[in-house]
């Protein structure tokens, strides 16, 4: 049930030898669950070059001093 609302079925026309290799490299069990951690992965490097591109683009105070409102609290 649970995966009828989560999961989608899709077929794709994955590089057998690409597939084969993440499947070995990764120790997985299955080709789905190689595939699965490979697009976790991808998403996460995409979110990761997201904030990466802030870096320099944020404004902050030199003055600042993380001591002073640690002690206020």
């Amino acid at each position: 049930m649970l995966c009828e609302v989560l999961c989608v079925a899709t077929n794709l026309d994955i590089e057998r030898s690409l597939l084969e290799e993440a499947v070995s490299l990764g120790g997985h069990r299955s080709k789905k669950a190689a595939v699965t951690e490979a697009l976790g992965e991808y998403i996460a490097r995409r979110k990761q070059q997201g904030i990466l591109e802030l870096f320099g683009a944020i404004d902050y105070d030199e003055d600042y001093d993380y001591r002073k409102q640690r002690r206020r609290a």
